[in-house]
């Protein structure tokens, strides 16, 4: 089962349909905040009508997706539930957490081997924040 969480702004059904943008912004984003995707799975927009209401620029967005801290103590909860050790400390491994707490954050805990798409300007914000040096992303893996 899904949840969505309601973070306060109204999603609308009447979006309008994707076109060509003239700010370069691809034709599926309705936030004016996604970049374009690698693949037809992730282009996937947050769907707010207003840029200032993308998810991606919500406060929560800065207060639990992307502070370090957070993540480090969300990082120790998940390394310690798992059992595994924990990574050496990188960018990478904020990616991943963000990610994790991105996806608690809007749907609650999925269980193992479930997996959403997360939106495009969020997973850009998240990789603006935890640069991979390489400029080298996966991108979304469907299953593991």
């Amino acid at each position: 089962m899904t949840r969505l969480v309601n973070t306060g702004i109204p999603k609308s059904s009447d979006a309008p349909p994707a076109g060509p943008s003239l700010s370069g912004q691809p034709s599926w984003c309705v936030c004016a905040n996604c970049r374009e995707m690698s693949s037809d799975l992730e282009r996937k927009c947050c769907g707010q009508q207003q840029q200032q209401h993308c998810i991606s620029r919500l406060p929560p967005m800065e207060a639990y997706i992307l502070q370090e801290g957070v993540l480090r103590l969300a990082r120790r909860i998940w390394t310690d539930i798992r059992a595994v050790p924990d990574a050496v400390e990188s960018n990478r491994q904020f990616r991943y957490a963000a990610y994790r707490q991105f996806v608690v954050w809007q749907y609650g805990a999925l269980g193992q081997g479930h997996r959403v798409v997360i939106p495009s300007c969020c997973v850009w914000t998240i990789h603006d924040r935890f640069p991979d040096p390489n400029g080298q992303h996966q991108g979304y893996v469907p299953q593991r």
